[in-house]
């Protein structure tokens, strides 16, 4: 059971009448196939000012430098609104990070996790604003990627479930998806994520349900958190004039029972984070049981109960898991407006699935470059060296 804010991001201090200026942060990205590592950047970020502006890549601009994105530009932009922590979002930031857009959006500096960030010749995006002194960096959240998303997906295996050795077909796709000549293989960060106490605490606000707020429940998988989960949330959250949102999540276990396959891509604790960074959810059960009960209902004071449009699997004894919730009459279906599942995503990945292949390789061997390139500068401090690969 985890609480969670809504409105201003939790933990961030709030100037007085008569404090100082607001320090504006800008942030900017591709953000496709946002996961709780995009969202911890985010947190970041916000910590470090007062109000956080996030620009979004367009989806030329991403074809150009990294290859076809998974989402839409619009659905990118939405999913980062929906990001708690985001006070702001410009649609079409351009690729390359520069003094001008700083001082167009008013902001004191720009933040970018401790990864290389290339343009399509192998520069550094964020050169300009570094030698201006207006970068600042935060932690890369370790053992999650988009790369490493898109590897589950395809490979169509339950490694990812939990921390065991990775099958022998996992480990063969693995050593070749997107290795490059030097050896560093993406997939070191696979099943690597390790959920901890505090990493809880900074994802969530321990709110309690405060009188005349709405109590709604909401439960389901909410495998790789996407823009047809961010509708649903958003229309159950408007259900109310003060709603406040539980999230059940349920088990590994669970999850695989009802959807087969590899389901679910994300483990319990990777797809705890990325509900808790959601604006629309005030607190997630962990763990939750697959049939809303009575016990359930009555310790979280449930006022209404809410399921979407997507196919209500039946509980192992044959039961409706909806049953209870229906008996009281509290029970309420939403027709979000968005027909995004988790498989629809797969399939577009397993559609352009050379594509992205090409994509996670290039990427790969721009880096390494990149990177040889500044050892040798290090190394010779004396000579200018030509990083226009």
């Amino acid at each position: 059971m985890i609480r969670n804010g809504h409105g201003e991001a939790s933990g961030a201090k709030r100037p007085g009448p008569r404090a100082r200026r607001a320090v504006r942060v800008w942030c900017d990205g591709c953000y496709d196939m946002v996961h709780y590592g995009h969202s911890n950047q985010l947190r970041q970020a916000r910590a470090m000012g007062d109000h956080l502006i996030v620009g979004v890549h367009t989806d030329e601009e991403i074809a150009k430098h990294k290859g076809p994105p998974v989402f839409t530009q619009e659905e990118r932009y939405k999913m980062v609104q929906a990001i708690k922590w985001v006070d702001e979002v410009v649609p079409a930031a351009p690729y390359v990070t520069t003094l001008e857009t700083l001082d167009k959006y008013n902001c004191d500096f720009c933040v970018h996790g401790n990864d290389i960030t290339l343009t399509v010749d192998g520069r550094d995006t964020y050169e300009e604003v570094k030698q201006a002194g207006r970068y600042r960096e935060c932690k890369r959240t370790q053992g999650v990627s988009t790369t490493d998303l898109v590897g589950r997906m395809l490979l169509v295996t339950k490694a990812h479930h939990s921390s065991q050795e990775m099958s022998s077909e996992y480990r063969e796709y693995a050593d070749s998806f997107g290795k490059c000549p030097g050896g560093r293989n993406p997939w070191t960060g696979v099943s690597q994520f390790l959920q901890t106490s505090q990493k809880i605490i900074q994802f969530a606000s321990g709110k309690e349900p405060q009188p005349g707020e709405t109590v709604i429940y909401v439960a389901g998988a909410f495998d790789l958190f996407h823009i047809g989960h961010v509708d649903f949330l958003e229309k159950v959250y408007g259900l109310a004039e003060r709603p406040y949102v539980i999230a059940g999540l349920h088990f590994d276990q669970e999850v695989n029972h009802y959807k087969g396959k590899n389901y679910p891509i994300m483990n319990l604790h990777e797809r705890t984070l990325s509900v808790l960074a959601c604006r629309y959810v005030s607190e997630v059960v962990i763990g939750a049981p697959y049939s809303v009960t009575a016990e359930l209902l009555d310790h979280f004071k449930v006022d209404l109960v809410c399921h979407g449009k997507t196919e209500v699997v039946p509980d192992k004894d044959g039961s409706d898991p909806y049953e209870e919730p229906k008996r009281r009459g509290i029970f309420c279906q939403v027709d979000s407006g968005n027909d995004l599942t988790t498989d629809l995503i797969v399939q577009r990945i397993i559609k352009n699935r050379l594509e992205y292949e090409a994509r996670n390789q290039k990427k790969e061997a721009k880096e390494l470059a990149f990177q040889e390139a500044m050892r040798r500068q290090e190394a010779q401090p004396e000579r200018e060296i030509d990083c226009d690969f």
